[in-house]
């Protein structure tokens, strides 16, 4: 399974199944899966590094996952409805 799909898994196990048959079918969505998965790793090194713009970096990246999950949640409900 592709490392973003796993990520988007990962932040939604409860639609595992949809989000592993929506970004099998659908390139766009893949392509979101993969920039969250990209966020939550720059997020990720951002909050291990010792930087003097580390917490500035983290806010910006806590909020753009949040965004792309929000996003994620967004075309799940509505291919859901389809």
């Amino acid at each position: 399974m592709h490392h973003a799909v796993q990520a988007a898994i990962a932040r939604f196990p409860d639609r595992g199944h949809a989000i592993a048959e929506l970004a099998r079918t659908d390139d766009s969505f893949l392509s979101l899966c993969e920039d969250l998965a990209e966020a939550e790793a720059v997020l990720a090194r951002w909050e291990r590094s010792s930087s003097s713009v580390n917490e500035a970096s983290c806010t910006e990246y806590r909020e753009l996952v949040m965004d792309l999950a929000a996003e994620l949640a967004t075309e799940l409900d509505r291919h859901s409805q389809q």
